[in-house]
């Protein structure tokens, strides 16, 4: 490279640094004219275009260089890694099978060809492409980490956490490596390393690399560093999003048409809650379309659901841009995203725009801090007056509840023991069925309190995994409790879940990401919990369900209420009673597991939105 191009490439790297896309663009292309052949300048010309987030040109500069330099294995694997972020996976594919084609020992094609793999969901085949591209260069951070993720989604924990601290310590710039460390180390319940995360939290995502916010909700309860990260990286992957491209119609439509985008149409919570949503959706005025980008194909819950929607589009292997066509060939007026940030979340799909009104409802626990996602679902509870300044959207304040209950799940008879699921006949059955991610020593060593202070009582947790359950047996032995006090449930169906919660006596929350679904089912079923809201939105759901079951008395104020109130239940048998009694006598009446009554707000809600847009008003706060 002449001395003359090197300060050309400087100036534009320069102006990239400074976020200059279009002084960069301008060089580029100014030098172009003259060197039309500069392989250099296309590639940071596409560069450029991408960091633009003018995803048309970005193609057309990366092919450009593809062109140009046919046998560089660089050329095809950016060209690649450009497919893979719009999602177009099997383009990227190929790109990189023609970088090892050039480059039989381009260690970063295989790397690269193993996370498209892992996206796919072929996570045994990816593991042998980080394998290979390990083989071929040891110190490739990037590539251990991403086998920390397929070791974490095949359930070896161990593996994944080994994974993401060895490129940390490779690249300790490498903040996402030690936020998913941390998130699996959680899942594990090894606190081995907890103060150390914790005093490293402030910093990750808001300064640095970019990580996702989600992890880190349950290491510290902070929602303003947590829309400061969702912002970020939402900036870095996305930019500000696309405008919507179609003129405004001047009359609402006779059906306004809703689209739900979610990976998870099959049996999960999200489906689960939304049952007697989409049964009770006015069909006179809504049509209710499905965005399915999920592996899992079928399920109970699916088969129910298949029923309640006008059309239900399976699009997992489509890209961002043709999910987005689709939506825009059905003419969606409003596009719902049901992940966010959560695993398995597409929000390319809304930055590229799916309707002309978008909303962020209950999947993701907080802010996507998205410019293109207009609204949020929340209540006064969930985000009171004084915390909207953590949401990146406009609030639509349900009157009760932002989460929505099937009033009709069945809870099957059953003639099982206390006996059967471990526990004692007669002693008190704390419970806590909550993901294990989600406790921290702060509520073990208050659960530890009350299980030496209730004799014969036990603590009935979800069984996530066999490291969780040896973990916690350990930690309840460094606190003087019995390791076998501690009694664990393994997974069953959702419905034989809902029957043994008839064994517990008293749900205890999580603190900085509550109890969701678990709280309603426990409700549900008659189990009372009692919770501590914190600040951020996860921190403060257990309390919203609460208030909507019309039982207050619950929801502490703080750590020494909230050990009060579970150690007053337990050691007042006729109290517990009393309270279970009202739990149930609760469930027919109060507004939580009023599904049709939920559904009405809610349209309410889409129905303003819409409303808002269609006057060529800037959205707003909405309140139902």
């Amino acid at each position: 490279m002449s001395s003359a191009m090197e300060k050309v490439v400087s100036r534009v790297e320069k102006a990239m640094r400074s976020n200059e896309p279009d002084l960069a663009i301008s060089i580029c292309e100014e030098h172009l004219k003259t060197n039309s052949n500069a392989v250099v300048l296309w590639d940071l010309l596409a560069n450029a275009h991408f960091l633009k987030k003018d995803h048309v040109q970005a193609a057309r500069c990366f092919e450009k260089v593809v062109e140009l330099a046919p046998q560089s294995p660089k050329s095809h694997q950016n060209l690649g890694m450009f497919y893979q972020s719009i999602g177009k996976f099997n383009d990227a594919l190929q790109c990189f099978q023609r970088a090892v084609n050039c480059d039989a020992n381009y260690a970063l094609a295989y790397n690269s060809a193993g996370s498209v793999l892992l996206k796919v969901g072929q996570v045994d085949t990816a593991l042998q492409y980080f394998a290979k591209a390990l083989q071929l260069d040891p110190q490739l951070a990037d590539a251990y980490s991403n086998m920390g993720n397929a070791f974490f989604i095949k359930g070896q924990l161990q593996a994944a956490a080994q994974g993401y601290a060895k490129a940390h310590s490779l690249a300790p710039a490498m903040k996402s490596a030690l936020t998913n460390q941390y998130y699996t180390l959680a899942m594990m319940c090894d606190w081995s390393g907890y103060e150390d995360f914790s005093r490293a939290a402030s910093t990750l995502g808001v300064e640095g690399e970019v990580v996702s916010p989600f992890p880190l909700l349950k290491l510290e309860d902070a929602p303003g560093r947590q829309l400061i990260r969702s912002q970020r990286l939402v900036m870095v992957n996305f930019g500000r999003g696309a405008r919507w491209p179609l003129p405004r119609p001047t009359k609402r439509p006779r059906k306004l048409r809703i689209g739900y985008f979610s990976a998870d149409f099959q049996d999960h919570a999200t489906l689960s809650l939304m049952m007697g949503l989409l049964r009770h959706h006015d069909h006179d005025k809504f049509e209710i379309h499905a965005f399915s980008y999920g592996l899992i194909k079928e399920g109970q819950s699916l088969d129910q659901a298949k029923g309640y929607f006008e059309s239900f589009s399976d699009v997992e292997r489509a890209s961002d841009d043709a999910i987005v066509a689709l939506a825009r060939e059905k003419k969606i007026d409003i596009a719902i995203d049901l992940k966010g940030h959560t695993k398995l979340g597409r929000i390319g799909i809304f930055a590229r725009r799916a309707a002309p009104v978008q909303i962020n409802y209950l999947g993701n626990p907080g802010t996507i801090g998205a410019d293109f996602i207009d609204y949020m679902v929340v209540d006064k509870v969930t985000v009171p007056e004084t915390h909207k300044k953590y949401l990146a959207e406009k609030p639509i304040y349900l009157p009760h509840c932002y989460q929505p209950n099937d009033d009709q799940r069945s809870i099957p008879e059953t003639s099982t023991t206390r006996a059967d699921f471990g526990l004692p006949d007669n002693g008190f059955v704390f419970c806590s069925f909550n993901n294990t991610y989600k406790i921290s020593p702060r509520e073990f060593d208050i659960w530890m309190r009350l299980l030496k202070q209730v004799d014969g009582s036990v603590l009935w947790l979800f069984k996530g995994n066999d490291y969780a359950a040896q973990n916690l047996r350990n930690e309840a032995q460094k606190r003087g409790v019995d390791p076998d006090r501690l009694v664990f449930a393994g997974k069953l169906s959702p419905a034989e879940h809902l029957a043994r919660h008839k064994h517990g006596d008293l749900l205890l929350d999580t603190f900085n990401v509550n109890a969701h679904t678990t709280a309603s089912d426990a409700l549900w079923t008659g189990l009372p919990l009692v919770t501590l809201p914190g600040e951020q939105f996860a921190a403060r759901v257990a309390a919203s369900i609460l208030r909507a079951a019309n039982l207050p008395e619950l929801i502490a104020t703080d750590e020494a209420n909230y050990e009060a109130i579970a150690l007053d239940l337990a050691r007042h048998p006729e109290k517990i009673a009393a309270l279970k009694q009202k739990v149930k006598d609760q469930i027919r009446t109060c507004p939580l597991f009023d599904s049709e009554g939920y559904t009405r707000d809610l349209e309410a809600g889409f129905e303003a939105a819409y409303d808002r847009y269609l006057k060529g008003l800037e959205p707003d706060d909405i309140e139902v």
